[in-house]
């Protein structure tokens, strides 16, 4: 028997293991069963050589918990180790400038594994001891027992092993007991191992028997040596495809369709990438993908190997250019990884215009499921949007779809403003702004349904994409002035009939919280509705993307603001015209002489003020000041008793209120009390 210290420059690797790898301390499964499969693999790669002639028999990977013992065991019947072996890979520690190193990549246990190919000793992590008993394939050999407590200290002796290949047994310590649990161990394996080349055991298969469940004498594999992307395309058919989805995904819907990658240069890469249906929650859709090294699980957080919209898709990556254990700095700045981001880019747009060309209706019977996926890679990657605009959609209120340039055809002369800019019209909901969408169709425009999470932000790349072009929603303004033409009939009031419908409706729209409305007047066809709610399209954006953003920035400043609409007047309508001379008549004996009055003391104050143009304000004498404030109360007193004259013709003319809550109503904006009190009027206006 030998003893002797490990071989590394720091003092105490141990407690180093222990402090800072603990936060990642489960993916020591991971290096020690993926040491056994390379052992294994070794092996098989001598025997076709011809360098080992022994059988190779069954080369499966065993995993073992002792309850009992405390003891977690990883066996396989690879190539073993002789002593030399165990000093030059066990003992010698490559840790040159550790202390250093350790500091600066303490929360990244990845990193620190893989620079100092710690993938043994990550044991350390949960054992308060560890074994090795291995024998190796070569004749004339020793079998040899290594132990070691956590500390530099170790025995290397002799022993006798029935069986070529390497056990290492944890003796798990009394803080990580739960790795001797089986459903952890089962839950860790099929996380980490779930696809490596040798199949690997754990336990016996059971079975419902008698009311419980019994071990079989069938080993328990919980791994698929085989998965399909390690196959070539031409042996897979869809059915395949889909039974590896469901393998990866247990409760997941079919996917899309998929796209199988298989590149040999300038790097090596392979998987199988899945469109799945996407919901209107891009968060609920990320981490899908999985990377693998080799078959060996890496992560599942791939947001530095695939550009950020691509972590919408599912499915594996495969490459041994990305080193099993690396930091997200090295993922950044690796020029394989740009490589490959940029590959993976580029066959998915392929591939989706593949789709395209091939059978366009079943493009677009999947269009409102990809959308989402397709909108996120146009908005944040400038060559996405250049592959894609060839492909992407737009959907109209009928369920039609067109090209950006089949759009642009349709609509490009009818839907031209006096301005020459095209106006694309669209709604986010058909049935909240129907009125809106038939009074649009009723001019001969066409009506986008632009309703998905990021269209807000679509509406606004399109704009700058497209010349002369805006993106209007259907409500934010009557329709004749969102695309007006040459010939928009004229409002034919005078000011006094306009300050006093103003005050008629703004006395009557019902109180909202963080919500205004300014009264506005339009020369509308007779038919058309009597009032209408509009929103100011540029606010209405602002606002819908400073929630998108969830507050912050600048954004947060539109989202702080309340509500602004416009109550738009129609005053071609009958029953508008009616309400104007109903009110001229009911009003005007008391509004007449105070209107006058209004007009006189209006005249006086201006001359005043007008006297003192070019005067500084100590010239100006003090008489003729308080003259000035005397004559605006006079104003504002007058103001105050003509608008009260109108208010009360307002809330005695149950029509007013009628015209705004219908109105309201159209716009989904009437509840509550409001809501009830326009029912029962209505009930008495019948």
């Amino acid at each position: 028997m030998s003893k002797g210290n490990i071989g590394v420059t720091s003092a105490n690797i141990f407690p180093v293991i222990k402090k800072f790898l603990y936060s990642d301390h489960e993916i020591f499964l991971r290096e020690l069963v993926s040491n056994a499969v390379d052992a294994t693999q070794k092996l098989k790669t001598l025997a076709a050589v011809g360098d080992f002639k022994g059988e190779l028999g069954d080369l499966t990977v065993r995993v073992a918990i002792d309850k009992k013992k405390g003891t977690l065991t990883i066996s396989d019947r690879g190539i073993g180790m002789t002593a030399d072996e165990i000093d030059k890979y066990i003992n010698q520690i490559a840790f040159s400038g550790a202390e250093e190193f350790l500091e600066k990549y303490k929360d990244d246990a990845q990193a620190i594994i893989g620079h100092f190919g710690l993938g043994f000793y990550s044991s350390f992590m949960v054992s308060k001891k560890v074994e090795i008993f291995t024998q190796s394939y070569q004749e004339n050999t020793t079998g040899q027992h290594w132990s070691c407590k956590g500390d530099p200290e170790y025995t290397l002796e002799d022993t006798i092993k029935a069986d070529r290949g390497t056990d290492i047994v944890l003796h798990i310590d009394n803080e990580n007991k739960d790795f001797l649990e089986e459903s952890k161990i089962q839950e860790l394996l099929s996380k980490y191992c779930k696809f490596l080349p040798i199949e690997i055991a754990f336990g016996k298969k059971k079975e419902w028997k008698d009311g419980k469940n019994v071990e079989t004498d069938q080993d328990n594999i919980i791994n698929n040596t085989n998965p399909a992307w390690t196959r070539k395309p031409a042996d897979l058919k869809d059915e395949d495809y889909d039974a590896f989805y469901h393998e990866l995904m247990p409760m997941g819907e079919d996917p899309l369709f998929h796209i199988h990658l298989n590149v040999d240069y300038p790097f090596n890469l392979t998987g199988i990438l899945y469109f799945p249906k996407i919901k209107n929650n891009i968060d609920m859709q990320r981490n899908k993908i999985q990377l693998y090294c080799n078959q060996v699980y890496v992560t599942d957080h791939v947001e530095n190997i695939v550009p950020e919209y691509l972590t919408l898709l599912h499915g594996v990556i495969d490459s041994p250019d990305i080193p099993l254990n690396v930091s997200r700095s090295y993922l950044q700045s690796d020029a394989n990884v740009k490589k490959i981001s940029s590959h993976i880019t580029k066959k998915v747009a392929d591939r989706l215009s593949e789709i395209f060309k091939a059978d366009r209706a079943a493009f677009e019977e999947k269009w409102d499921n990809l959308k989402l996926f397709i909108q996120y890679g146009m908005l944040s990657d400038e060559k996405f949007y250049e592959r894609a605009e060839k492909f992407a959609l737009l959907k109209n209120v009928d369920g039609k779809y067109f090209t950006f340039e089949e759009y642009k055809t349709l609509v490009g002369e009818n839907q031209k403003d006096k301005n020459g800019d095209v106006i694309y019209l669209y709604a986010n909901s058909t049935d909240e702004q129907f009125s809106y969408i038939q009074h649009a169709q009723d001019k001969g425009y066409d009506v986008l349904i632009m309703d998905g999470q990021l269209d807000v932000h679509v509406v606004s790349q399109l704009e700058q994409k497209f010349e002369k072009t805006r993106f209007v929603r259907v409500d934010s303004d009557v329709i004749d002035k969102i695309i007006e033409k040459d010939d928009t009939p004229k409002v034919a009031l005078s000011n006094d009939q306009r300050d006093a419908m103003v005050t008629v409706f703004e006395s009557q729209i019902p109180k909202m919280d963080k919500t205004n409305f300014i009264v506005t007047f339009e020369q509308l066809a007779p038919t058309s509705n009597p009032v209408f709610v509009t929103q100011n399209e540029f606010m209405r954006r602002m606002k819908d993307m400073s929630a998108l953003q969830g507050g912050g920035g600048m954004m947060s400043f539109y989202g702080e603001m309340p509500d602004s609409y416009n109550l738009v007047v129609n005053t071609a309508h009958p029953i508008i015209e009616k309400l104007l001379t109903d009110e001229e008549t009911a009003c005007g004996p008391e509004v007449a002489p105070i209107a006058t009055e209004i007009s006189e003391v209006k005249n006086k104050h201006d001359k005043l003020k007008d006297s003192h143009k070019g005067k500084k304000d100590e010239e100006i004498p003090s008489e003729e000041k308080s003259e000035l404030e005397d004559l605006q109360k006079k104003i504002d007193e007058l103001t105050v008793n003509k608008k009260a004259i109108l208010k009360s013709f307002a809330g005695e003319t149950k029509q007013v209120r009628q015209l705004i809550d219908l109105a309201l109503l159209a716009n989904n904006m009437l509840k509550g009390e409001a809501l009830a009190n326009f029912v029962k009027r209505s009930v008495e206006l019948l």
